[in-house]
């Protein structure tokens, strides 16, 4: 098995300290506000709104913050010109997750997307560096080993500016730190970083359904196999090629302009009404999730 397809599945695994348990994407409002109609179809019917939107708002950021991780692991021979320039690829992360802030409308979204965005680069910090033990594990190269510790003081530095308030931390920068920093690739849409986002998305909408005495968990998983898979592709094809706008780190990527057809490759919010519905979480009377 390829190290690629490998972290895939690691990536893909529920027990994985995300955070993501206590996020509903606003279903919960959802549903108490009487939105969706009958049971039997009031999940489907958010998952597609859900999926749409929230593809169409966080791909750009996962994308551009990947490739400026990404861009750092690409010549690992230059390691002492890539730490002199830390700073300057943090700054460029810090931008692209302010601009994700300023187009997140409401204060519920932010508080969740921050609660698991910290919670990756903890993942990350805590669980998928190289322990320091090195028992059974293969030997590394020189520059593998280089590699691995400049992302682990770039996730740890960004880890940090969060923990000061310095930068916001939200879920699509930190994902996009995450799998850069892992080698994961954004390859072709059905193996990739920007697919996997959304697949976990989905999946964590799901599970909120069948908290919330929806569906149950076998009709969670044939709607993820049978309906959502469908939407999930269709989404991240759609949305694979969006970019945030903001120049790349390195001055020199050809895919980033240095300004973006806001309205044909830009990112865009484009469901007012969950907006809407996500901003009253917290007016509910009582409520099992935090967003």
């Amino acid at each position: 098995m390829d190290d690629e397809t490998f972290l895939l599945l690691l990536l893909s695994d529920s027990n994985l300290p995300t955070g993501s348990f206590v996020a509903s994407s606003g279903f919960e409002s959802y549903i108490k506000h009487g939105f969706g109609g009958d049971q039997n179809n009031r999940t489907t019917m958010f998952m597609r709104d859900s999926y749409s939107a929230y593809a169409r708002s966080a791909l750009a950021f996962v994308s551009d913050t990947h490739r400026i991780v990404q861009h750092v692991r690409r010549d690992p021979e230059q390691g002492s010109e890539q730490k002199s320039d830390l700073d300057k690829h943090l700054q460029k992360i810090k931008e692209v997750d302010e601009l994700y802030d300023a187009m997140t409308l409401n204060d519920v979204t932010k508080r969740a997307s921050k609660s698991q965005g910290v919670a990756l680069l903890t993942l990350y910090s805590k669980g998928l560096t190289p322990p320091l033990t090195t028992t059974g594990i293969k030997n590394l190269k020189e520059t593998e080993i280089e590699v691995n510790s400049y992302m682990a003081s770039l996730v740890a530095q960004y880890k940090s500016l969060v923990r000061a308030e310095s930068a916001p931390g939200h879920l699509p920068i930190c994902w996009g730190i995450l799998t850069g920093a892992l080698g994961l690739t954004l390859g072709k849409y059905n193996l990739t970083s920007q697919y996997l986002h959304i697949f976990l998305h989905a999946r964590s909408l799901l599970s909120a359904s069948v908290r919330l005495n929806e569906i149950g968990p076998y009709n969670a998983q044939q709607t993820l196999l049978h309906i959502s898979r469908s939407v999930i592709e269709a989404e991240v094809v759609r949305c694979k090629d969006l970019r945030t706008g903001i120049p790349s780190s390195t001055g020199t990527d050809p895919d980033q302009p240095d300004g973006v057809d806001d309205k044909s490759r830009g990112p865009a919010n484009t469901w007012p009404l969950g907006e809407i519905l996500a901003a009253r979480h917290d007016l509910q009377h009582s409520r099992i999730f935090n967003s």
